[in-house]
C-alpha cells in the first residue's frame, strides 16, 4: 500500500463517519432507546470498505466527495443493519462484533431487530432526499434496493442458511456469495459512480465487472481470516464459520488454493479498469487491499 492510498483511506473513513454522525444528529428518533441502539453500532469501528468504494467509484469518474456522502452513508447503513441481524440467535448467533458485544447482547434482541430495521429505512431516506446532490437518485435507490433485497444480500443470506451442514459445489458457494457479500460491494462502486453525474453505460459496465470480482475476493479473504486469524484481531469469534458447519472457500479449496483464487480475482478486477485513467487508482489499490487485509 502506498502512503497516498493510506491517506485516501483515512480521509474517506473520517468523511463517512462525519457524514453519518451529521445525518443521525438531524434524524427524528421519538424513542431514545432506539436512538441509543443505533448510535451504539454506527461508530463501532469497522473498515468502512463500502464507503471507501463509494468514494473511489466517484473519484474514478471525476466526482466530488461531497456528492458521494449520501451514498456512502446509505451503503454503510445497509451493511451495519445486515451485521446486526446476522448476529442474532436466529441467524449466525454471534456474541461479538467489532471487538464489542453484539447489539442484541449489549441491549436485547428486540432493540437489535428494530435498530436494523431503522437503519435499512434510513438508508433509502437519505438517498431520496429532494434536491440533494448530483446523479440519478432514483437509479441509485434502485441499485441499492436490488443489492440489499432477495435478489442480493438477503437472498444470499437465505441460501447460506439453507446450506448449513451440507456439502455444496464451488459454483453454488460462489453464487451465494455474489449475492450475500458481492451485491452490496457492487452497489457501493456503482452508487459512487452514479453520484458523480458523469457515468456512461460503458463505464458502469467496467465498474460492475471490477466490483463483482473484488466482491468474491473479499469473501474469500473473510473465509481465510476465519481460519487463520484470532478473535482479538477479527473483532468477532474466530472459527465461527467452521463451528457453524458452514461451507467456505477455505474448506472447499484449502487455504493455499483459496489465497490463489483471491489473488486471481483481484488481478482480474484491476484488468476491468483498463479503460480508466489515474483517477481510478484508489479502486486499483483497493483490489490489493482487500486480499492483503488482516481483519
Amino acid at each position: 500500500m502506498t502512503d497516498k492510498f493510506e491517506e485516501f483511506q483515512a480521509a474517506c473513513r473520517q468523511r463517512a463517519d462525519l457524514a453519518m454522525k451529521r445525518y443521525l444528529d438531524t434524524a427524528d428518533f421519538p424513542c431514545p432507546g432506539l436512538e441509543d441502539a443505533v448510535r451504539y453500532v454506527l461508530p463501532g469501528g469497522g473498515k468502512r470498505v463500502r464507503p471507501l468504494l463509494v468514494y473511489a467509484g466517484s473519484q474514478a469518474l471525476g466526482g466530488d466527495f461531497e456528492d458521494a456522502d449520501d451514498a456512502a452513508c446509505a451503503v454503510e447503513f445497509i451493511h451495519v443493519y445486515s451485521l446486526i441481524h446476522d448476529d442474532l440467535p436466529a441467524l449466525d448467533d454471534d456474541d461479538l462484533r467489532r471487538g464489542r458485544p453484539s447489539l442484541h447482547k449489549a441491549f436485547d434482541e428486540a432493540a437489535a431487530i428494530l435498530a436494523g430495521d431503522a437503519l435499512q429505512s434510513m438508508a433509502f431516506e437519505i438517498l431520496c432526499r429532494p434536491h440533494a446532490g448530483k446523479g440519478d437518485r432514483l437509479r441509485m435507490a434502485h441499485e441499492l434496493a436490488r443489492a440489499a433485497g432477495p435478489a442480493g444480500m438477503v437472498g444470499g443470506q437465505s441460501r447460506d442458511l439453507a446450506a448449513d451442514g451440507q456439502q455444496i459445489a464451488l459454483n453454488e458457494l460462489e453464487t451465494t456469495h455474489l449475492l450475500k457479500t458481492g451485491a452490496l460491494i457492487r452497489a457501493s462502486v456503482l452508487l459512487g459512480a452514479l453520484s458523480s453525474g458523469n457515468a456512461t453505460p460503458g463505464q458502469l459496465e467496467g465498474l460492475r465487472e471490477y466490483a463483482e470480482r473484488i466482491g468474491l475476493a473479499f469473501q474469500i479473504q473473510d473465509d481465510i481470516l476465519d481460519e487463520v486469524s484470532d478473535t482479538g484481531i477479527l473483532g468477532k469469534p474466530q472459527g465461527s464459520d467452521r463451528d457453524g458447519d458452514k461451507a467456505t472457500y477455505a474448506t472447499l479449496l484449502g487455504l493455499e488454493s483459496a489465497r490463489a483464487r483471491a489473488g486471481d480475482l483481484a488481478a482480474n478486477a484491476t484488468e476491468a479498469l483498463s479503460d480508466f485513467g489515474a483517477d481510478a487508482d484508489p479502486l486499483r489499490h483497493l483490489a490489493a487491499y482487500i486480499i492483503e487485509r488482516i481483519n
